[in-house]
């Protein structure tokens, strides 16, 4: 698990990521400005740190060492309801629909630029509908 440092007003964004090159990216675009950023590369790890703190935000990528994240929204929705969920996957998008139903706020695209992450993670912040950003 890395952190960076919190600052109590900055929002803190949980990545769960088990791919090195995208979680080192996904921290470059994040951390700093509005946003304190860990990071756990699996579910497993994902688990444990909920338990300590539970963040604003959980990115959480589908295809994982230990599962999919797919399956881990229903455990964050029943146990952590207030922690927000946008959903990255590289698939085609055929679990768009299905991590929308259980209960992901935004699903996000392999590729997608810095805007449309930054924007993801700000709409999960202040607003409650699920959605999918393009």
């Amino acid at each position: 698990m890395t952190k960076t440092t919190n600052h109590p007003e900055k929002q803190n964004v949980l990545i769960v990521e088990d791919e090195g090159d995208m979680c080192l990216l996904l921290n470059i675009i994040l951390a700093g400005n509005e946003f304190d950023v860990d990071h756990v590369k699996s579910l497993a790890a994902a688990q444990e740190y909920l338990k300590q703190t539970p963040p604003a935000v959980v990115l959480l990528d589908n295809k994982l060492t230990d599962g999919y994240g797919i399956d881990f929204i229903p455990f964050l929705k029943a146990n952590y309801p207030a922690v927000k969920i946008v959903m990255i996957s590289g698939f085609d998008g055929s679990a768009k629909d299905a991590a929308l139903e259980l209960g992901a706020n935004v699903y996000l695209e392999k590729p997608f630029t810095k805007t449309q992450l930054h924007d993801a993670i700000l709409h999960v912040l202040h607003a409650e509908k699920s959605a999918s950003v393009a």
